[in-house]
């Protein structure tokens, strides 16, 4: 049984930029994560800040009484950019990835930024242009590289009754929260089950890496969760529970 009083609540509520379920083929709205924050003993963790910084300080103020260098953690269940707008706020936590996720990502982003690099160097040595969009995502990738340097590797336990729950399929090294409380388990799911509608229709969003192993993902997170938190949606019960 946990030993102690563990605290979760939702800073955000997440959005998806095209919810497929509601019949959205095209981005209608800004996507984002849903933003939580976790208290457990001496630790206290945001996961996936998906809103940009100054938001997000505000609602840290408005939802939990605390400023940003109180936050000792942040863990992002996936390195999608969605998940990670106002990661910046917290530069004295510690910042923490599923290690798989970081391996898959960060080969393939380190070798976008030395293609690109590479371009504008001999682009400039001939003499020619290169473009505002190509330099653009040129800071993109240097920003996701230093980013991603400085997340460290998570371990399989953050703080007490708080686990890794891999949860693989939207991206290679999906990593969810596992939260045991008194009375219940809360999984933290992000992109592995986005939205209440993807719950009740038993669906995986359409974009993901590999989609069995998303279905598999999303089968073992009903099993074992009582709770589950979205990540572009609320706080939900299991439907298959009974009696929480």
């Amino acid at each position: 049984m946990p030993s102690q009083h563990m605290d979760i609540r939702i800073l955000s509520i997440g959005a998806l930029a095209a919810h497929p379920l509601w019949d959205e083929r095209h981005p209608v709205r800004t996507g984002h994560s849903t933003t939580v924050l976790i208290q457990s003993g001496d630790a206290k963790i945001i996961v996936d800040p998906g809103l940009p910084a100054t938001v997000l300080k505000a609602r840290l103020g408005e939802r939990a009484g605390l400023t940003p260098d109180k936050i000792t953690h942040v863990f992002l269940t996936s390195f999608n950019p969605e998940c990670r707008r106002g990661i910046e706020l917290f530069d004295k936590a510690d910042w923490l990835i599923g290690e798989k996720e970081r391996e898959s990502v960060g080969v393939p982003i380190a070798q976008s930024l030395a293609r690109l690099a590479e371009t504008k160097e001999l682009a400039e040595q001939s003499g020619e242009e290169f473009d505002e969009s190509q330099l653009t995502m040129l800071e993109i990738l240097r920003r996701d590289v230093g980013e991603l340097s400085r997340c460290q590797p998570a371990p399989d336990s953050i703080a007490e009754n708080v686990d890794l729950f891999p949860l693989p399929g939207f991206s290679i090294g999906l990593c969810g929260l596992l939260l045991a409380e008194p009375a219940r388990t809360t999984l933290i799911c992000g992109d592995a089950i986005p939205t209440v509608e993807h719950i009740e229709q038993g669906k995986v969003l359409p974009t993901c890496a590999d989609r069995e192993l998303a279905q598999e993902s999303f089968k073992e997170a009903i099993e074992i969760a009582d709770v589950i938190i979205c990540g572009r949606d609320n706080m939900v019960i299991n439907p298959t529970k009974r009696g929480i």
